[in-house]
């Protein structure tokens, strides 16, 4: 049985396997629209600490494009987004990302560290307060986000995405198998993002603390590609292991956040859930599917 990934679009949930991509959504006359795709494996996600960051810049490449498909289809609109507006979304959603969570907890450990010195003089401690920060703000984020109505109808979709690869591993896709499972699952992108967090203080704890603002700040940024590599493989061990009591665990704090950010689903959302889950299964053949 293989590890399938999903997101929850506008709508809809897509999931991704080994050789394709399937996303469903449901229109504004009820009906469900459907978009499938094939895949090729490319070498560099075999390649351990490489593939977190290639598996993580391809996924939201596919992430984006799913949602422009849903938006299109939960608006009725026919015109598709041109590549240079995908383009210039992804560019700022990076900016955004890497100034709330990078430069801005770096800038305000700064200013903490003028009024106590022992944070500026600490290496370990600045960045823990650093890291510290960035978790917050992080949860802010989520919980300001969590209040748009718009918003709880994608973490319901969440939801079902949780639930239908729930049960695929419990190997019975009926629906009232997948109502009993839970919306939380240990894979889920939003436990990835808290390693990411807990990783990155680690990390850049080895950043010199003598260095100025502006170094440290592009040093993260240099270092992501290293960060997003070990939190991947991280998460790879965590589920694979996930039985042990170690582990289980350890992502009980990412389990505890995904009650932010995804909701109790109702059957129509499964029904879209376990309807892209099928299509995207259909390319792996008739052994894969429960």
């Amino acid at each position: 049985m293989q590890a399938i990934g999903g997101q929850a679009v506008i709508e809809g949930v897509m999931f991704k396997s080994r050789r394709g991509w399937a996303v469903a959504v449901r229109g504004q006359d009820g009906s469900i629209r459907l978009k499938l795709e094939p895949l090729t494996t490319h070498r560099s996600e075999k390649v351990p600490l490489l593939r977190g960051t290639f598996i993580l810049f391809y996924t939201l490449l596919l992430g984006i494009r799913a949602l422009e498909f849903s938006a299109q289809v939960s608006s009725d609109e026919e015109k598709p987004v041109s590549p240079l507006a995908m383009g210039l979304t992804l560019f700022l959603s990076f900016a955004v990302a890497i100034g709330l969570f990078l430069f801005l907890p770096l800038y305000l450990t700064r200013l903490i560290g003028f009024i106590f010195p022992l944070v500026a003089k600490t290496g370990w401690l600045f960045n823990l307060v650093d890291g510290l920060i960035r978790v917050g703000l992080f949860l802010l984020y989520i919980g300001i986000v969590g209040l748009w109505k718009e918003m709880a109808r994608v973490f319901e979709y969440h939801g079902a995405e949780h639930k239908v690869i729930h049960a695929y591993e419990a190997g019975e896709l009926s629906m009232e198998r997948i109502k009993a499972q839970s919306p939380r699952h240990p894979r889920c992108g939003t436990s990835f993002l808290l390693i990411v967090m807990v990783v990155s203080i680690l990390v850049f704890s080895f950043i010199p603390q003598h260095w100025p603002l502006y170094f440290k700040f592009l040093s993260r940024i240099v270092l992501i590609p290293f960060v997003a590599g070990i939190s991947y493989e991280t998460l790879k061990l965590s589920a694979k292991y996930q039985k042990n009591p170690l582990m289980r665990l350890l992502v009980l704090p990412g389990l505890a956040l995904q009650r932010l950010t995804t909701r109790e689903p109702d059957e129509k959302q499964l029904e879209v859930s376990l309807r892209a889950f099928k299509e995207v299964m259909s390319l792996e053949g008739p052994n894969e599917t429960a």
